[in-house]
């Protein structure tokens, strides 16, 4: 004889709280769901509006510098601490959790050019129009003491940035040369120039941590390795770049910020052709900094503007302005990947949120599992005409949309007009040259 016994499990219907909402039952075969797309779609369409309903990327503004902002530098093992370089040769230690200077140093005569910390986090380098190298403890002195420099090397140039190794005592300068120094040392170890008048950047690969670039002033990106006596590859473009970053997740990609508006991802083993060009800024652009994951790329251009690109994305995701904001002069992505920090002309330093519409503090599970649940509809539903419309509309200052209409007016003429001359020309004897071929010059061994 057989016995059938509902068995009922109460987890699966009592609530754990009286505060709880009620358990219900769900059923997912989809023959019993006919509207399920049409109702997935409303509900990604309801997420792109709320997302920009609660886009608000402005999280705090740090003031107390009396000139431009030079140079921003993130502390290698405090996520709370940032120092800053301005140009009347100022230095502060920021602390961003309280938002306050912690202390204030009087470092150079004149612009601080660059500045760099210590891979350990017990003292940062600064390099300035006075000719000299200081090193500075990153721990303040105590009360009735005299703010004094660790180490100072006196140059026999200006020095225009610098740059430290992520493992070893040893750093590296730029200006009239490239210059690898030893922190024990008052003279460089080893000097490299490659027929180039100066040179405006130099940066440290963060994985092959032997491997550095420069950018020069006759438009050129230099590779070196340190082990090396010479330098070993230099690519020549169009025009000049202001900044290069490494891809820190990838060794063998970094970007470059060009005086030509855009922005070009080189990968260091065919450097013939960059890998991707990221166009939308309508000035020069001055800085640029990859985040922590190498997904993403912040740049800050002299049109007053800051953009967040994908790392392979011609176009920029998101952009930042505000009307107090100048040109921006140097920006950084905060260690843990949530936070960006802008220095621009106005003495100010900016402190906005890398995904605009993230929710700041602490999450309910619930909470997180919506926030989740969003994310995967609107990426389900992103090429649906509504959804990418409201997600992609971007409002810009009056002057910077004229900027750019007029900069797409130019390339369509440039483009109607090279499609004329190909079209009334021999065949074959315009070759089509594409975007990313346009802006090399050379490539030289």
């Amino acid at each position: 004889m057989k016995v059938k016994v509902l068995c009922r499990n109460p987890d699966d219907y009592v609530r754990e709280t009286t505060r709880d909402i009620q358990r219900v039952p769900r059923n997912y075969d989809p023959t019993l769901h006919p509207f399920e797309v049409p109702r997935e779609y409303t509900r990604a369409l309801n997420a792109t509006k709320l997302q920009k309903v609660f886009a608000k990327p402005f999280v705090a503004s740090l003031d107390g510098h009396r000139d431009g902002i030079s140079c921003i530098v993130k502390h290698p093992k405090s996520l709370s601490t940032v120092i800053s370089g301005a140009c009347d040769g100022e230095v502060k230690v920021w602390n961003l959790s309280k938002r306050e200077c912690l202390r204030t140093v009087q470092a150079h005569e004149g612009f601080v050019r660059g500045m760099c910390s210590r891979f350990c986090g017990t003292s940062f380098f600064t390099v300035g129009d006075d000719k000299t190298i200081k090193q500075w403890n990153m721990e303040a002195p105590g009360y009735g003491v005299r703010e004094e420099p660790i180490n100072t090397i006196l140059g026999k140039t200006v020095f225009t940035g610098i740059d430290h190794h992520y493992k070893e005592g040893t750093f590296a300068t730029c200006g009239q040369t490239v210059d690898i120094w030893d922190e024990q040392r008052s003279s460089p170890l080893r000097s490299f120039s490659w027929g180039v008048d100066s040179f405006n950047c130099v940066r440290f690969n963060p994985v092959e941590t032997e491997l550095l670039a420069s950018c020069g002033s006759d438009r050129s990106i230099i590779l070196y390795d340190t082990r090396e006596a010479a330098p070993l590859r230099k690519v020549i473009m169009k025009m000049r770049n202001n900044t290069l970053s490494w891809n820190q997740m990838e060794a063998y990609y970094f970007v470059c910020a060009n005086e030509d508006y855009n922005l070009y991802t080189y990968d260091i083993r065919y450097l013939d052709i960059p890998v991707t060009v990221h166009m939308d800024h309508v000035s020069a652009v001055l800085d640029v900094d990859y985040s922590p994951t190498g997904r993403e790329l912040v740049s800050a251009s002299f049109d007053k503007t800051i953009r967040i690109f994908g790392k392979d994305a011609g176009h920029s995701r998101e952009v930042y302005h505000t009307k107090r904001m100048q040109h921006v002069i140097c920006v950084r992505w905060s260690a843990d990947n949530k936070y960006i920090m802008s220095g621009s002309d106005e003495m100010n330093i900016r402190l906005w949120k890398a995904n605009a519409s993230e929710k700041l503090g602490l999450l309910s599970a619930r909470e997180k599992a919506a926030a989740n649940y969003n994310k995967k509809l609107i990426e389900k539903f992103q090429y649906h005409p509504q959804v990418k419309r409201i997600a992609t509309y971007r409002h810009l200052p009056r002057e910077l949309l004229r900027q750019k209409r007029e900069q797409r007016e130019m390339k369509l003429a440039q483009r109607r007009k090279d499609i004329n001359i190909r079209k009334h020309s021999k065949p074959g004897s315009i070759p089509v040259v594409t975007e990313k071929e346009k802006h090399v010059v050379a490539v030289v061994e």
